[in-house]
C-alpha cells in the first residue's frame, strides 16, 4: 500500500510539473535539471556566506548563521515568499538552511522552533513565512519544529526602521515563551527567514532564556551584509576580527 502511495505521489509531482514547470526560486528561470533546487547560475553567482562572513552577532545567542547574504536576487526572492505568496519558496529556503545547520549546529540543539508573526499579520498573509522555513528545513533533518513563542503584540514591521534602537524598542515585550516546561534546560534552535540587526532574534532568545532554556543558537536563510563580490562573481566572506 505504501509503494502504490509513493507512486501516486510521483506521479502526481510529473503532473503538476508538466503543467508548471519548477523555476529557479531566485531568479525565476525555468530548471533544466530533474529534481534541482536551483539553476546553475544561482547556484554559482548567489552571494553565498562562509566561515564568520556567514555569522550574525546576536545578543543572548551563542551562534546565529546564515548560509546567504540578503541582497540583490536573495532579497527580491525572500519579498515574494513573505509577500506575493511564494509558499512553496520554503522547500528550497528549507534544504539549504538545513545544509547550513548539518555545516555549523550539528550537535548543538535539542529542539527547533522559530520566530512566529503575529495572528494579525498571519490572518492577512495566510500564512507564517518563518513556520514554513522552519518546517521544510526540520524534514530534511529528521525532526519536527517545535512552536514555543508567541506573538503578543502587532508592533510595526522592523523593515520599516532604520536604527537598531528602534527596531530594539519595537520588539521589546513582543513575544511571550508559550509553554516554559518545553524550553526549561533544552538547548534550542531558533530559525527565521532574515537577521538583519538581529534585534528580532535577541528578543525572542531573551525570552527563551529567561523561561529557563539552556542555550539559544540561530539560523536564518540570510543575513544583512557579509561577503564581497569578486570579479568572478563569487562571495569573498567577510575577514574574521
Amino acid at each position: 500500500m505504501r509503494s502504490l502511495c509513493n507512486a501516486g505521489k510521483r506521479l502526481w509531482t510529473g503532473v503538476l510539473d508538466l503543467l508548471f514547470p519548477p523555476k529557479c526560486p531566485f531568479c525565476a528561470r525555468l530548471l533544466e535539471q530533474p529534481g534541482s533546487m536551483l539553476c546553475e547560475d544561482c547556484q554559482r553567482t548567489l552571494p553565498w556566506l562562509e566561515g564568520r562572513g556567514g555569522e550574525r552577532d546576536v545578543q543572548f545567542v551563542s551562534l546565529c548563521v546564515s548560509p546567504l547574504a540578503y541582497r540583490g536576487l536573495v532579497r527580491e526572492s525572500i519579498h515574494r515568499f513573505k509577500f506575493s505568496g511564494r509558499q512553496w519558496y520554503a522547500k528550497v529556503y528549507g534544504q539549504l538552511v538545513a545544509q547550513c545547520i548539518r555545516d555549523r549546529l550539528e550537535g548543538r540543539y535539542d529542539l527547533v522552533t522559530w520566530v512566529p508573526v503575529s495572528a494579525k499579520r498571519r490572518r492577512k498573509r495566510g500564512y507564517d513565512q518563518a513556520f514554513l522555513l522552519a518546517r521544510a528545513a526540520v524534514a530534511c533533518l529528521g525532526t519536527a519544529p517545535t512552536a514555543t513563542l508567541r506573538k503578543i503584540r502587532n508592533n510595526p514591521a522592523q523593515s520599516g526602521l532604520r536604527s537598531a534602537s528602534a527596531r530594539r524598542a519595537n520588539v521589546m515585550g513582543a513575544y511571550e515563551v508559550s509553554d516554559p516546561e518545553k524550553v526549561r534546560d533544552k538547548r534550542v534552535l531558533l530559525l527565521d527567514d532574515v537577521v538583519t540587526t538581529g534585534e528580532t532574534l535577541s528578543e525572542c532568545a531573551r525570552m527563551l532564556r529567561t523561561a529557563g532554556a539552556a542555550d539559544v543558537v540561530c539560523a536564518a536563510l540570510a543575513r544583512a551584509g557579509g561577503g564581497t563580490r569578486c570579479e568572478n562573481g563569487d562571495i569573498k566572506p567577510e575577514k574574521s576580527p
